[in-house]
């Protein structure tokens, strides 16, 4: 089936996708996730989005829930909203997840408090006289408070005071003095939010004054010229005395280079930067302080720090103010890190009204089980598969690489940039093995079966796709046999078999220490980039989510850079961060003795017992 583009306005951002997909997929294709409090029910109308020109096919429901003066202007509910062909489509700013209205008032029922520890005051004082010969450190302080100065401070003030005719911008935070500066600069208050990401480092600029949003920039994360995940930059500080500076200082340079990008587009000046946030893995905030991550690298998985810090910016390398601070996100345990808490922050885990799952997928999965005002967490080691590593054509979500597939009586897939595909990534393989399991071509303990096993009533195409050789049967996913074959091998489901069963037995067992069936879940929070373009109905067949409604099941977006933000924008957001921190305990699956039997027990894919999703 050959895809169509679909482009979003107003940000140009344009992606291939196959007749059929829903808008609120195709949205989530290039990153933008859009608000959906009902689960793409199609009841809340929060997924507002408009067509500008091209082909789509709306479900009933819009009707229902839409009026008609927005019909009439071209509006759509993008999870009602199938693509036909091709489209150009706007979508307002109220839709989209990140929006601070649908993050703190449709999840929680309170708005963004604007409250950053920095701000400015202009003064102007009073010259010395003969009957006023008070210091210059009191007579600062008599107009703007009791603050704390430092020693660099005192030894500008005199200058300073006598060179600015006694007038000038206090920087302050909480109670103490960042910086005095010459005139009034009171309006210029600016902050950076980070995820330092394993692989990619994402960083937003905001003015602190407004609570707005100036501009983003993303980069690869340097660090991966030594090492494609944290196993292997632990590893690397163990065995080299001078990895971890070196590490450290691949890491700040990549936060620089975003920094000095940030200040070009939003045109000003690195000065004016007084308060930088950063949520990471453990391992990646711990080497971006300079604190060595070795114990994470042993039984115990031992972190350097729990709660959150504040350091001097500048004494890290960063290119910001000199007085700047860094605020670091709190730690839970072991691999349990700062993003996950941002992802805490950012979901408001204990804010829900049932029990509810926050599930971050990666090399290293990530979850949280609330439930009755008590939170777990804990980590487990998935592995690569789910970025295409160690599977035999994989490969990551790059172009040329299948990331979805649909399998009714024969294979479609979808190919990042429409060219000829050349591989498949973690998406495509979740969808081609629950499209197996569907089919009857695998059986639940992963087996690929062969023609003579497969049930006489499967189509001739499907069959024709199992090819036997050298004892084993392989699936063609594309391509002939003779020209650009894709398979996914045996090999290639049994790696799936693992990473899948790792992150279902955390899950299985946090939910068994909490008392909670899994039947009895109000939501599943599905964060971090793979999340959110994962086929929720393929990830439960698979197992890889607990079997729970499909409308249960949310995607939050990227919550750990959200919670970056969070923090930056508000002193109460960071006694919250450690608030959650706390209060979670944390489960180290490599101490559990019931791990090993859930684990193996995981390894079998489910029954399926529930319908498909919108998202199918």
């Amino acid at each position: 089936m050959s895809e169509v583009q679909v482009t979003f306005q107003p940000s140009g951002q344009r992606v291939f996708v196959l007749p059929g997909t829903s808008l609120l997929e195709a949205a989530g294709r290039v990153g933008i996730i859009l608000q959906t409090p009902c689960g793409g029910a199609g009841t809340c109308g929060k997924c507002l989005v408009k067509v500008i020109s091209g082909d789509c096919n709306a479900a009933e429901s819009c009707d229902d829930t839409l009026s008609d003066d927005l019909i009439n202007q071209g509006y759509h509910l993008a999870c009602q909203t199938k693509v036909m062909g091709e489209l150009v489509v706007d979508i307002p700013e109220e839709s989209m997840f990140e929006s601070r209205q649908q993050i703190l008032e449709d999840d929680l029922g309170a708005e963004l408090e604007v409250n950053p520890v920095v701000y400015k005051k202009y003064f102007k004082l009073d010259a010395p006289t003969s009957t006023d010969d008070r210091s210059d450190e009191t007579r600062l302080m008599d107009a703007i408070g009791e603050v704390e100065v430092s020693i660099e401070q005192l030894r500008c003030m005199p200058s300073l005071m006598r060179n600015n005719d006694w007038a000038g911008t206090a920087v302050l935070s909480g109670d103490r003095l960042l910086a005095v500066e010459q005139g009034d600069t009171s309006g210029k208050v600016y902050g950076v939010a980070f995820d330092i990401g394993t692989t990619t480092v994402v960083g937003t600029l905001f003015n602190l004054l407004t609570g707005a949003e100036l501009a983003v920039e993303s980069q690869m994360n340097g660090q991966i010229a030594h090492g494609d995940d944290v196993i292997s930059r632990i590893l690397k500080v163990r065995e080299d005395t001078v990895a971890l500076a070196e590490l450290q200082r691949v890491i700040v340079g990549t936060a620089n280079d975003i920094i000095s990008s940030l200040c070009g587009k939003a045109k000003i000046e690195h000065d004016h930067i007084y308060e930088v946030a950063i949520a990471g893995n453990a391992t990646m905030q711990q080497i971006f302080c300079g604190l060595n991550p070795a114990a994470l690298g042993e039984v115990p998985f031992v972190q350097v720090f729990d709660r959150s810090l504040t350091l001097q910016a500048n004494k890290l390398g960063l290119l910001v103010n000199v007085g700047a601070d860094l605020f670091v996100m709190p730690q839970i345990g072991g691999f349990v890190g700062g993003d996950t808490v941002a992802g805490m922050v950012a979901a408001r885990i204990d804010k829900w009204d049932k029990p509810v799952l926050l599930v971050d997928i990666g090399t290293n999965g990530e979850i949280v089980l609330c439930h009755d005002g008590k939170l777990l967490a804990t980590s487990a080691a998935a592995g690569p598969a789910f970025e295409g590593a160690r599977i035999t054509q994989g490969m990551r979500a790059a172009a040329g690489a299948i990331e979805k597939v649909i399998i009714n009586g024969d294979v479609e897939i979808n190919v990042i940039g429409n060219v000829t595909p050349v591989g498949l990534c973690g998406t495509a393989l979740i969808d081609a093995v629950a499209g197996m399991l569907r089919a009857g071509v695998l059986d639940e303990t992963g087996r690929i079966l062969s023609t003579d096993e497969v049930d006489s009533s499967m189509s001739s195409l499907l069959k024709d796709r199992l090819i036997e050789r050298d004892g084993n049967v392989d699936f063609l996913l594309a391509g002939t046999v003779e020209k650009n074959p894709i398979y996914i091998y045996q090999k290639d489901v049994r790696e799936l078999q693992l990473a899948n069963g790792a992150i279902r037995a955390a899950v299985n067992i946090l939910l068994r220490r909490a008392g909670v069936d899994p039947a009895d879940l109000g939501y599943v929070l599905l964060a971090g980039a793979f999340g959110n373009f994962i086929r929720r109905s393929n990830a439960r067949r698979i197992g890889l989510l607990p079997q729970v409604a499909c409308g249960a099941i949310r995607f939050i977006g990227n919550a750990a850079s959200l919670g970056a933000k969070l923090v930056l924008m508000s002193s109460n957001e960071r006694q919250y961060a450690d608030e959650l921190c706390k209060r979670t305990e944390h489960i180290d699956l490599s101490l559990d003795s019931e791990f090993q039997m859930e684990f193996g027990m995981a390894m079998i894919f489910p029954d399926d017992d529930f319908d498909a999703c919108i998202d199918e």
